[in-house]
């Protein structure tokens, strides 16, 4: 089985569950396992704050107004991509930060997807600016999947 879906979402705090809620749903009719679905959520979740927060900053409801999700859900794995407009990361990566203290209200949101996925890739977008997040994780599937491969 196959599913591929795209967003293009303000960048606003009320996007950010909108796209949690997508996936979930996603992943529960095509039956993937609800802690697999649950760590991948949360990791979106993250990655999404972080487009909303650091993603550009665009008045004018140009480019940098918005930031962009795309799920990929291919047989065994699912790869998810969140990029945004924004200042991007200097020398095109950001240095692994050290883990935030555990009361911390900012600062875990990179640790915490690298804990959740299984392969992360986090990088700026492209010349003109932007940063880009990606992660993967292997599914495991429930017993009553309701999707079928044909």
């Amino acid at each position: 089985m196959s599913i591929w879906w795209s967003l293009h979402l303000r960048r606003e705090a009320a996007s950010v569950p909108l796209a949690r809620r997508l996936l979930l749903g996603a992943m529960e009719t095509a039956g993937v396992d609800p802690d697999i679905s649950y760590d991948l959520s949360v990791a979106l979740t993250e990655a999404c704050a972080n487009a909303v927060e650091h993603g550009g900053d665009d008045a004018s409801g140009g480019p940098a107004a918005a930031y962009r999700v795309t799920a990929y859900l291919d047989g065994e794995r699912c790869r998810i991509e969140v990029a945004d407009t924004g200042p991007g990361f200097t020398g095109g990566r950001p240095s692994r930060p050290a883990p935030a203290p555990a009361d911390a209200e900012h600062g875990r949101g990179l640790c915490l997807i690298r804990e959740l996925a299984d392969h992360v890739h986090i990088g700026s977008a492209t010349a003109r600016g932007g940063a880009v997040v990606s992660f993967d994780k292997i599914i495991k599937w429930r017993n009553d999947i309701p999707l079928v491969a044909v």
